[in-house]
């Protein structure tokens, strides 16, 4: 297999289309590395490329949850060969978003249950208004310019290719939003907490709406006018409420 995957790269660099392994449909280039004895070209942007489109397809549903993830099949379809599906696949079970089972291969990671978003919910608001409370106290106008930029690409970023890979990118940049703030506060208990639920990502998976996106960035808004008067009260306030109102947002996926 990676002998096969070798020459494939091989052919299309020696043919000048080293910048476009997977077309249009990815857009990734292939870089160059060593390994093992000699020079081995490995394609690292084809495994960026092919997380992308799996993690988007998860994101929107369009994989629905429980569903299998046939490596040969996600290979056939992306154009591409098993070992970057692989490779992808094996991040995107990191991120919890699939899971592996011995015999039975990946399949798409079921959502939460509603005593689960429950939970989560419960524990976010106990931690997080006062990491942002802290946050708040620890702040410099290095890390406030981090976070205001942080906030921007939520709003702004990369321009979206259609409607599932803005939402998913708004999940992405949504996640690192608030990661920055628990940096911030430096409890690291706490944020590695949050990390290891990969929360962002799950709740982002159970409703996929534009009202989620647009009210959220509003929320944010309001937090970063608590930062950026220096109202740790504030600051804490508008946590409190931003996690409240997502909770009523998404609560609707279980009606």
């Amino acid at each position: 297999m990676i002998l096969h995957l070798t020459f494939d790269i091989l052919s299309v660099l020696t043919s000048g289309l080293s910048r476009t392994l997977i077309g249009r449909r990815t857009g990734v280039a292939v870089a160059t590395e060593r390994a093992g004895r000699g020079s081995l070209v490995r394609p690292a942007s084809i495994v960026d490329g092919v997380h992308e489109r799996i993690y988007e397809r998860l994101m929107s549903l369009e994989i629905p949850p429980g569903a299998r993830l046939p490596i040969d099949g996600l290979a056939r379809e992306l154009d591409v060969s098993q070992t970057p599906v692989r490779e992808a696949l094996a991040r995107l079970e990191r991120e919890g978003l699939v899971r592996k089972a011995h015999l039975i291969g990946y399949s798409a990671a079921p959502q939460l249950t509603h005593k689960q978003f429950d939970d989560l919910y419960k524990f976010r608001l106990m931690v997080e208004p006062e990491s942002a409370r802290q946050a708040c106290l620890n702040l410099t106008p290095e890390l406030l310019h981090r976070l205001e930029l942080s906030a921007a690409d939520m709003e702004k970023g990369e321009q979206p290719v259609d409607r599932n890979s803005r939402y998913s990118r708004f999940a992405r940049a949504d996640a690192q939003f608030h990661e920055e703030i628990l940096k911030i506060a430096d409890n690291e208990t706490v944020r590695q907490a949050l990390t290891d639920q990969h929360v962002h990502l799950h709740i982002f998976r159970l409703m996929f709406h534009s009202r989620v996106t647009q009210e959220a960035l509003e929320e944010h808004e309001r937090l970063l006018e608590a930062f950026r008067a220096g109202d740790a009260d504030a600051a804490h306030a508008a946590m409190h409420d931003h996690i409240a109102r997502s909770r009523d947002r998404l609560a609707a996926a279980f009606e």
